[in-house]
């Protein structure tokens, strides 16, 4: 590890979340990076852990261990990849369940990015590292469906733009557990770290804005076919959000109950809709629900 150690002796620098302060301070990283660290005990403020809410004050000494970057060769390889759009700015890809996205431990090949680095060649946004080249944004690996991928850094910084200011029109489709007694209806719950286990999500007060737009598409015994709308892009947002109204994702098992035969949460990715970055043109594209999903809404339609 290497250790950072800053004092807080100017009076401008008091009063921010320690978060922000060491994005500013040491901006080899990233604020979200730094929120992690702070979440996992890398941060030290008085020889004290500190939550990523706190607020720097006169005096305070601030200890900072880094791990160094590690070196990993990412290797690009010919897996097959189902391409719903592609010019040259972007391509969107259908993913399949059980792929993850991008490198991460334990899952070092394999992943989308190997097989985009083999398709792409050296066409691919570098913003996001060697580990994540070109990805702008993320799905599950048990999710399906339409992913967004980046061929160029103008591209990339276009399309992050939209995400952040919520234009990128994304639409997804789940089957949940349960029935609703409306048809359609908005959460509106911050989600963040959930306190008693790190590695999960959970609407907690002190998260960051999320909003999730839900309409009922057909109802059986004891489940629900919804199409959501995400107006923000958090963490498990949808899968939380479910879970968090009493309606969990059926085959989440990290917010719901596994399911036998089933693949983590039944959820996918229809429909993503974003500006071309060169033309100024609207492009949306929709991927096809998978077999499996398809085969669940007729058993399920069977049972009406």
């Amino acid at each position: 590890m290497d250790e950072f150690t800053l004092s807080i002796e100017d009076s401008a620098d008091c009063g921010v979340r320690i978060d922000k302060y060491l994005a500013q301070a040491l901006p080899e990283k990233s604020r979200s990076y730094y929120q992690k660290a702070i979440d996992s005990g890398f941060v030290l403020v008085n020889g004290k852990q500190v939550k990523s809410k706190y607020q720097t004050k006169l005096g305070d000494d601030i200890v900072v261990s880094i791990e160094p970057v590690k070196e990993i060769d990412i290797v690009p390889e010919d897996i097959p990849i189902e391409i719903l759009y592609e010019d040259q700015d972007v391509i969107v890809v259908n993913k399949p369940k059980g792929m993850v996205v991008h490198p991460a431990p334990g899952h070092y090949s394999g992943t989308l990015v190997n097989a985009l680095m083999y398709h792409c060649k050296d066409s691919l946004s570098g913003i996001n590292g060697e580990i994540r080249p070109g990805i702008v944004h993320r799905i599950d690996m048990n999710t399906t469906g339409s992913l967004l991928v980046c061929k160029n850094d103008k591209a990339h910084n276009d399309i992050a733009a939209q995400i952040k200011v919520h234009s990128v029109n994304r639409i997804y489709k789940g089957i949940v557990i349960g029935n609703f007694k409306e048809d359609e209806g908005t959460v509106n719950a911050r989600i963040g770290r959930n306190p008693k286990d790190r590695k999960k999500m959970a609407v907690v007060s002190d998260g960051r804005e999320a909003i999730t737009h839900f309409k009922v598409l057909e109802q059986y015994k004891g489940y629900s076919y919804v199409q959501f709308k995400l107006e923000t892009g958090r963490t498990h947002q949808i899968r939380v959000h479910m879970a968090h109204i009493g309606h969990p994702l059926l085959g989440d098992d990290v917010y719901g109950k596994p399911v036998k035969n089933l693949q983590g949460q039944t959820l996918h990715a229809q429909r993503i809709g974003f500006v071309q970055p060169t033309t100024g043109e609207y492009v949306e594209v929709d991927a096809p629900l998978p077999a499996y999903f398809e085969d669940l809404l007729n058993k399920y339609r069977k049972m009406v």
